[in-house]
């Protein structure tokens, strides 16, 4: 069955600050060809997104609710709910996930 994929604000946040940090850096052309890798990547959530591992940080400490896409080099967490896909943020591969959801979850 096929879900809805839904941007949280903080994500739609994360997805903006992370494209317009790019169009400054490295260009328009480089900030495009992300747009083109990401977007579809997240949109294709819709269709099995159970394809995606449990985010293994917080699997470690038994929380299993959230999963992420790899779009390298970044980390798309999620959960699904029931018939929803609902993104939760977009960040650097390198940054501590564990933290960040802590911090969004605080914030709701």
């Amino acid at each position: 069955m096929t879900k809805r994929v839904i941007w949280s604000a903080a994500a739609l946040r994360d997805y903006e600050n992370l494209i317009d940090f790019v169009a400054e850096r490295d260009g328009v052309e480089q900030a495009q060809r992300l747009h083109r890798k990401v977007h579809p990547a997240v949109q294709s959530l819709s269709d099995s997104p159970e394809r995606c591992r449990v985010v293994p940080e917080l699997k470690a400490i038994g929380v299993t609710v959230y999963r992420e896409l790899i779009v390298r080099p970044y980390r798309v967490p999620f959960r699904i709910q029931g018939r929803d896909v609902v993104v939760l943020a977009i960040v650097d591969g390198r940054r501590d996930l564990e933290e960040l959801l802590i911090e969004r979850l605080v914030e709701r």
